[in-house]
């Protein structure tokens, strides 16, 4: 597998909830109003410590886009996936942007977020951007 660097964030973090290994800064999130399956989500503007995997087309509920899920380095947990593309043109905002989702990381004061009774069982996206 070979030599596994990590990069280490300064300020307030958001880590993998399972092995706390960072993953962004408070500072790049660009949105708290998308949800997914497990509940709420934050849409980021740079991520650390993840890799990419297959891209593929998800139908979400504001449209069609080519997305890749993103995994821990530390752990290998999914832990969101990365917007590559969107076919809609009011959507293209998202492309190259991250979700992280809350159930999956632990926030910058190392609170953990529950799955609660509204979280959503079908796609995943923003409710209003």
């Amino acid at each position: 597998m070979g030599r596994l660097f990590v990069v280490s964030l300064e300020g307030n973090i958001y880590s993998c909830k399972h092995c706390k290994t960072h993953l962004a800064l408070c500072e790049d999130v660009v949105s708290k109003a998308f949800h997914c399956r497990h509940g709420r989500a934050y849409l980021f503007s740079k991520v650390v410590n993840v890799t990419d995997g297959k891209k593929e087309d998800r139908m979400m509920t504001t449209g069609m886009h080519t997305v890749a899920d993103i995994f821990c380095v530390g752990c290998g947990s999914i832990v969101g996936w990365k917007y590559e593309f969107a076919y809609e043109k009011i959507q293209k905002y998202k492309e190259g942007k991250f979700i992280l989702e809350r159930f999956k990381v632990s926030g910058p004061d190392g609170s953990n977020y529950w799955v609660s009774h509204e979280a959503q069982v079908g796609g995943s996206d923003a409710d209003d951007a």
